[in-house]
């Protein structure tokens, strides 16, 4: 069945549209954004399908994006993530074989695979700078045909998260902000901080109001809800985001995110996901029977 979709159109020469894809296993929203002047697009936060009861992955969400991609004409400049994920495989080695683009993430994703070599055991086993093509810090810019992007560094969920701003009115927020209805994302990962998320959130919030928020989650129904959502401005979570809106103090976003937190227990690809993921997709090399294995720690979390 093809993923739901939604498409949210550019408004003028300096905005993208913006497809998302809601992938209903892992609640992920995949996006394609595009330059309508040029054609040029981009893929954020691809996932990879897999079947943790069998360890089997699968390409079949990263090719219904390929095949619409190609069905609007579009031409595929990057392939970005906003962070190693942990409730989805990324599909971006998978794409970058298929497109030829440059597979990019930010450059804190070093200090994320240094951190999970030692929950992993596996000294040496991650190297970002040979699996990406680029490590984007803070601040960088680059071009998406003929619209600028800007990369905002947003720990908190991971120490490592980045914000990409195109254009004049488009943010891909990943794992900070939930639908305006729901609130934010968990901050308990090794890494993780509820502190620096709230940080995150008020530079995310400081956009321009008509900015359009594009989240990395969202796992309907929710309230009267019953489709997945996965847009809405900076003025309307500013105003009606529980967790962030209004006035929201630090010590009480703290407080909730952390109490919240304290009830979750970890999503079921997450020791599987971030050993691929801190290679840029791709799965471990084969040993000498030619099959490829994961290495899962006992008693660990």
């Amino acid at each position: 069945m093809p993923m739901f979709s939604r498409t949210s159109p550019g408004t003028g020469a300096h905005s993208p549209t913006v497809t998302g894809f809601h992938d209903p296993a892992t609640g992920s929203i995949q996006y394609v954004v595009a330059d309508d002047s040029t054609k040029k697009a981009a893929l954020i936060d691809v996932v990879l399908d897999f079947d943790p009861a069998e360890a089997r992955t699968r390409h079949d969400s990263a090719q219904e994006i390929v095949d619409f991609v190609r069905s609007e004409g579009l031409e595929v400049e990057w392939i970005l993530d906003t962070h190693p994920h942990a409730d989805h495989l990324m599909a971006s080695a998978w794409l970058k074989e298929q497109l030829g683009a440059p597979a990019a993430i930010g450059a804190r994703v070093r200090d994320i695979a240094r951190l999970w070599e030692k929950i992993y055991n596996t000294p040496g086993a991650f190297d970002p700078d040979r699996d990406f093509d680029r490590l984007f810090e803070d601040g960088d810019t680059f071009k998406l045909g003929n619209l600028d992007v800007r990369v905002m560094l947003s720990p908190g969920h991971t120490l490592g998260s980045i914000t990409y701003v195109v254009g004049d009115d488009a943010a891909f927020v990943h794992d900070t902000l939930m639908h305006v209805d729901v609130g934010t994302s968990r901050a308990d990962f090794p890494g993780g901080s509820s502190n620096e998320l709230y940080d995150s959130l008020q530079a995310i919030l400081a956009l321009p109001d008509q900015t359009r928020l594009f989240i990395g989650h969202d796992y309907p129904p929710v309230r009267d809800r019953t489709e997945p959502a996965w847009e809405a401005t900076v003025a309307s979570h500013k105003a009606d985001n529980p967790h962030v809106g209004g006035k929201a103090t630090r010590e009480a976003f703290t407080r909730l995110r952390d109490d919240r937190d304290a009830t979750l227990g970890l999503p079921d690809r997450m020791l599987y996901a971030l050993q691929i993921n801190l290679r840029g997709g791709r799965l471990p090399d084969p040993e000498g029977d030619g099959y490829r294995y994961f290495k899962i720690p006992a008693n660990r979390f």
